[in-house]
């Protein structure tokens, strides 16, 4: 006969945790609420579109271990402390230093640890491949996206190119651009492969996952998704430029050429399900794991409810404790950033010696993009007809979203090809130490050019894209500040010039240039004047 006063404590356990669910999630809500709202809109681009599937998946795996898990007991662990720990260390590292993929992680490390913290490490093992699967749903980094991309372009640039050849027609490649005498195709950003290299390699993920075969045959199936996608995606360049030929810029547009998108992602999916097979052939298969689904053996006359409540307790309550002091500290610390007061970079000097420039300007819709406070775009040339390009972008704060692009992203995105890259010192003062710079060589279409940039934050002359993040960090903390500049100088370079003549009248503009420079990019120190919040 059924205890009746049993009835009244096994239903205070499930409404416990639905009360403690929701004050989680409204802490975690209080948190992430800007990043996770950006998080859906780039699920909106073309290039993570496939991230919408990706939480229907996550239910269904968890879905069909149910058996599994509820085997496994409820072994709640202080072990998930650490992930939690580094989940809100992100979060102060992604707010202050303006990147969001860091907080995306951030919040990823966050909803790991707090499962852990509860479930233990056992159901965690059930729960750890639905986990990891969610990491495939964050967008990369922009200045990371970028350079994958861009090398992606090239390869499939070159392999394209050699695919129209084999065929009889003569294409000439220049970095992306591929010139097959009636037209010139130009390999995209868009066209890269990596829209469909994304997607493919979780679908191998999945598969893999799936695949009962020995490690090295699952991790060979998701790792051949990678140059399968890019070989398919050359095809589809190279079928472009064939039908061009024959029915004009048609084939480049509307129809065909969503169409021939879609076809690369069948065909690809194809011969992965055919390698699959083929590696189910060679050798013995890994034996399905089995487990065992039986209930585990409870004591007599004690649920599992009571147990879990009493074991639960610190553990639900230094969680609470933890998530709401970071929600206080982040609504309550004043995060303003101080902005110094300059001279605006219209009033930057046109004649420098014997330079003589003038003022460009940027299209509308890519200022918008750029995120930028001011910027100066002057075209110098001197005596003997030589040109100068002369950029500077100032960023007032550096928060999420407003960042400095590195010209690595942004020059391969006009169509200029890197050729030659590297740090060096250049004898030009900066302050009480000589000029560090990047050095770049670019091509595009036979013209070739010679340039340098930096990034002057706050008095530090920075090179790496991760020192300015760091940095933007550790000055949100100490300083208040995450104001910066991007300098950026070119030069072309004649059929006949060397690096090193290029780079003498780089270094002797400098000398005279970056001296004006300093009332226009605020140093280290504020001395005595004004400052203004926002």
């Amino acid at each position: 006969m059924n205890n009746p006063r049993a009835a009244p404590a096994s239903l205070k356990l499930p409404i416990a945790w639905v009360v403690f669910a929701s004050v989680c999630g409204l802490l975690f809500w209080g948190l992430y609420r800007s990043s996770l709202g950006l998080l859906l809109s780039n699920w909106g681009d073309g290039d993570y579109s496939y991230a919408w599937l990706i939480p229907f998946v996550v239910v269904y795996l968890i879905w069909e271990k149910r058996q599994r898990l509820s085997a496994e007991p409820v072994e709640g662990a202080w072990w998930g402390i650490a992930p939690l720990l580094l989940g809100i260390g992100l979060f102060w590292l992604g707010e202050l230093g303006g990147e969001y993929y860091t907080l995306y992680v951030s919040s990823w490390s966050m909803l790991a640890g707090i499962l852990w913290l509860h479930l233990g490490k056992k159901k965690m093992r059930v729960l750890a491949f639905p986990l990891f699967l969610m990491l495939t749903t964050f967008p990369l980094p922009t200045f990371l996206y970028y350079k994958i991309s861009f090398h992606l372009q090239l390869i499939s640039s070159q392999i394209g190119a050699a695919l129209l050849r084999i065929v009889g027609i003569v294409a000439h490649r220049e970095g992306n651009v591929i010139d097959i005498g009636a037209t010139q195709l130009q390999v995209v950003q868009a066209c890269s492969g990596l829209r469909y290299v994304f997607p493919l390699f979780v679908l191998g993920l999945i598969v893999a996952y799936f695949f009962r075969a020995s490690i090295w045959k699952r991790v060979l199936l998701v790792l051949s998704t990678v140059p399968l996608t890019i070989f398919w995606n050359s095809m589809r360049i190279a079928l472009t430029g064939i039908l061009w030929i024959k029915w004009g810029p048609r084939a480049a547009e509307g129809f065909l050429h969503d169409f021939s998108g879609l076809m690369i992602f069948l065909v690809s999916l194809g011969v992965l399900v055919g390698e699959m097979w083929l590696l189910g052939k060679i050798g013995k298969a890994g034996k399905e794991k089995r487990y065992s689904h039986r209930p585990l053996p409870m004591e007599k006359g004690r649920g599992e409810g009571s147990i879990s409540r009493q074991a639960h307790l610190p553990r639900a309550a230094t969680l609470l404790v933890l998530l709401g002091a970071n929600l206080i500290c982040f609504q309550a610390i004043d995060l303003r950033q101080k902005i110094p007061i300059r001279e605006p970079l219209s009033k930057f000097p046109l004649d420098i010696a014997e330079w003589r420039g003038s003022r460009q300007h940027f299209d509308p819709r890519d200022l918008r993009s750029l995120t930028m406070s001011d910027y100066t775009l002057i075209d110098y040339r001197n005596n003997t007809g030589q040109d100068i390009k002369f950029y500077v972008a100032y960023f007032e704060t550096q928060f999420k979203g407003g960042s400095i692009h590195s010209p690595e992203t942004c020059l391969p995105g006009n169509g200029w090809v890197f050729k030659e890259s590297a740090t060096l010192t250049i004898p030009v003062k900066y302050g009480s130490d000589y000029l560090v710079v990047n050095r770049v060589v670019v091509e595009q279409l036979g013209k070739k050019m010679l340039g340098y940039f930096w990034f002057p934050q706050r008095g530090r002359n920075l090179t790496n894209i991760y020192q300015l993040k760091l940095y933007n960090f550790w000055d949100a903390l100490s300083q208040q500040r995450t104001d910066g500049a991007l300098v950026r100088v070119l030069t072309q370079m004649s059929g006949t010039e060397s690096t090193d003549e290029a780079c003498s009248r780089l270094n002797e503009f400098l000398s005279k240039a970056v001296p004006i420079l300093d009332p226009f990019i605020p140093g280290r120190a504020l001395q005595n004047r004004t400052v203004a919040s926002f």
